[in-house]
């Protein structure tokens, strides 16, 4: 163990989906990399790399730091001292689950390190417990399409294969949106008709990607629960909810709690150009600068490996190659 080495690659999730509230995710190929040692020297070294991560702690309050420490907390280990590196490309508070991402990065990379005593439910129950909702975290460690209930208690899961024609665009607008924020816009109660809506329309889009029914997306991704109620924290998204997929997407939604908008494209859609453009020009036309940006669903949770901690090469040269800047 004091010898090891772990690094993981964690995918970034978007959750909801349009009407799953708080019980859709589904993975992205936008990562987050973390590597655990134990120090020689006794002392925890936290180093971040990487656009936008200034301001998070890099002592003992780190979010990786504590949540690895429940993991050995859990497991009757006891590593009070931890190296840890982080780079992401995960943007921060912008839907895309990179919260979760670090979580599931801790937990799993935490794990290995002693060992792999903990199962990936036992991971998943930490998570949920964690974020308070399983959905973006249950996406990042399972990978693929997951959906998931939680009583408060205990996290379930099923795990949908993605559907291989599907491609996602998503337009990350440039600033940052708290969940609590996003949480705060919405209503104490809804409509009984609402709440219909929204089952109706979940349990079909749930069909629809266990089926591979693709045309059945653009109806059943609409929401009543949610989107009508942040529609105001991003100017231009009521606009896009509403004609995305008259300019090619199959559907569209706000990711998580936003602001980022996603839609879902068929691979082989020739109007990707002009949905991208859609995009852009709609959200620049109320003044949002916006980056676009042409993800797949990420099949796979975390890829971990474990190697000596006497291999020289630094953090980022090992990960070089694979990221994004």
């Amino acid at each position: 163990m004091m010898n090891r080495r772990v690094m993981v690659k964690v995918p970034a999730s978007t959750a909801n989906l349009g009407p799953g509230f708080d019980t859709l995710g589904m993975a992205l190929s936008l990562y987050t990399w973390i590597e655990m040692t134990i120090p020689s020297d006794g002392s925890t070294v936290i180093e971040l790399h990487g656009d936008g991560l200034e301001g998070i702690p890099t002592d003992k309050s780190n979010l990786i730091y504590k949540v690895a420490q429940q993991v050995f907390e859990a497991a009757g280990a006891e590593v009070p001292e931890l190296q840890i590196a982080m780079y992401s490309d995960i943007p921060l508070t912008r839907g895309l689950g990179s919260s979760a991402s670090a979580i599931i990065g801790a937990l799993t990379c935490a794990n290995a390190l002693i060992g792999n005593p903990l199962s990936d439910d036992a991971l998943f129950q930490i998570a949920s417990e964690l974020e308070g909702h399983p959905d973006n975290v249950g996406a990042s460690l399972f990978g693929g399409i997951v959906v998931s209930a939680w009583d408060g208690s205990r996290a379930e899961k099923v795990r949908i294969e993605p559907h291989a024609d599907l491609d996602v665009l998503v337009a990350i607008p440039s600033f940052q949106l708290s969940t609590e924020k996003a949480r705060h816009a919405l209503p104490t109660q809804i409509s009984m008709k609402d709440a219909v809506f929204n089952v109706g329309s979940s349990s079909l889009l749930v069909a629809a990607f266990a089926s591979g029914n693709l045309d059945l997306i653009a109806f059943a991704m609409r929401d009543r629960l949610h989107q009508p109620y942040r529609a105001a924290l991003v100017p231009g998204m009521e606009e896009i909810l509403d004609q995305a997929t008259e300019h090619g997407a199959l559907g569209v939604a706000l990711s998580g709690a936003g602001p980022t908008l996603l839609t879902l494209v068929h691979k082989n859609s020739p109007r990707k150009a002009e949905l991208d453009a859609f995009l852009s020009e709609t959200l620049g036309k109320h003044g949002i600068q916006a980056q676009t940006m042409w993800l797949k669903p990420c099949a796979e949770g975390p890829e971990i490996t474990v190697s000596s901690k006497q291999q020289e090469q630094l953090f980022m040269e090992r990960i070089k190659g694979e990221v994004r800047a």
